[in-house]
């Protein structure tokens, strides 16, 4: 597996693009198209929240029950979400106007959208900005950094991954983009993410590499405990490296989906790493379980923890607050048995073993907590299974960006 700079416009027949339709926001990229040369087979996977936005149900029909996707359209700024009738017009309008500009089935069209919820998009200037963007649309990885900036709202970056397999002798490309900084606490995915790949799969075995996938890299993201009634992720395989189709979980299988989860698992930890108003990611592993199940349940619960997210803020080893966690989180275990680290690129320091502190350094903690990714590590000493999971300190900042979003 070769790892390139790119993201969603990195794979063969796959273009991106960026536009300004002032949907919301002014004097930036406020929409993005990717496209395909080809038709693709389409997998996703969708918000769990009951109040879903009206491009979740859109794309839901469309990997569902249509065959062919070749473009999707992101805007940014309002999730025409809670938009009633409206909103699936709104959809249908996007799609039918993306058609007629590309020559393609609007059937084939999926949409995004992220943003304030309640609010009506002004279809006006989501047709003038799919007009902007058919035109605009490349190949590579500027387009593809251009479309990522697009679909950004309190993301203070853009977030993106590509990677390069082989497979049957051909060179296969993945590339991914995503958005997301605040409302992240999926039971799905995260809020908005885009993957694309010139892979030859078959569509039953592309949603089982995504649904199996996101498991272990976005349902492991949290910042705020909030899930988002937008939750789209979007994998779209249109077959031009030309390997010999994926058809059974082989080796090939198995390759493509080491590839996935590494786009999945850079995006997530990215996301979780720009968690709205944070200064460090946060990553949680527990070892020594006796199933997954139980590390997972521990894993979050650590991760989504307020106040070990404000320990974190503060540099503070609090280390009775990760313990309580896992105490509260419905698993069983031996508290008396487990042990503790703190970890970053300044060093790793056991923080309690069997339950009890081990007189360590607080001096040497704060230094070690310091850092932009710092990691807890929880040995519970009953198995050999494990789990991660991503989330972010809980700062001030957090308060002020929430408070007055919609303004």
């Amino acid at each position: 597996m070769k790892i390139i700079e790119g993201g969603a416009a990195s794979a063969k027949g796959f273009s991106a693009a960026a536009a300004a339709a002032g949907i919301k926001y002014e004097g930036r990229t406020d929409m993005a198209m990717l496209y395909s040369e080809k038709p693709c087979h389409a997998a996703g996977t969708f918000t769990t929240n009951i109040v879903k936005a009206a491009p979740v149900k859109w794309d839901q029909d469309i990997v569902y029950h249509h065959q062919g996707a070749r473009a999707v359209i992101i805007n940014s700024g309002i999730a025409n979400a809670c938009t009633g009738e409206e909103g699936m017009r709104i959809c249908k309008e996007t799609a039918d106007a993306a058609a007629g500009i590309l020559g393609i089935p609007a059937d084939s069209v999926l949409v995004a959208s992220t943003g304030v919820i309640g609010m009506q998009i002004p279809v006006d200037r989501i047709t003038k900005g799919i007009g902007l963007l058919s035109p605009a649309l490349e190949n590579g990885k500027e387009a593809g950094n251009r479309a990522a900036r697009a679909i950004m709202t309190t993301d203070t970056r853009p977030k993106e991954a590509a990677v390069q397999i082989e497979i049957g002798g051909k060179t296969v490309t993945l590339g991914g983009m995503c958005k997301g900084s605040g409302m992240i606490h999926p039971n799905m995915c995260t809020m908005l993410g885009f993957v694309t790949t010139d892979a030859c799969i078959s569509k039953e075995l592309l949603q089982e590499a995504l649904s199996e996938n996101v498991k272990d890299t976005y349902n492991m993201v949290s910042v705020d405990g909030d899930t988002s009634t937008n939750d789209t992720v979007l994998l779209l395989a249109n077959g031009m490296a030309e390997n010999p189709e994926i058809r059974e979980k082989n080796e090939d299988y198995k390759a493509f989906c080491q590839a996935l989860d590494y786009i999945n698992r850079t995006l997530a930890r990215k996301i979780a790493g720009d968690g709205e108003g944070a200064t460090a990611l946060f990553e949680v592993k527990i070892v020594g379980a006796d199933s997954k199940e139980q590390a997972v349940t521990l894993a979050k619960s650590v991760v989504t923890s307020s106040l070990t997210k404000a320990a974190i803020y503060g540099h503070d080893a609090n280390w009775g607050r990760i313990l309580c966690a896992m105490g509260y989180s419905g698993a069983q275990f031996d508290p008396e048995k487990v042990d503790l680290y703190f970890e970053s690129r300044a060093g790793k320091l056991k923080i309690i073993e069997n339950g009890v502190s081990t007189g360590y350094s607080e001096e040497e903690a704060t230094r070690i907590l310091s850092e932009d990714e710092v990691t807890a590590i929880a040995d519970v000493k009953m198995g050999d299974q494990s789990a991660t999971a991503w989330g972010c300190d809980l700062t001030y900042d957090y308060i002020k960006i929430n408070a007055d979003y919609r303004s």
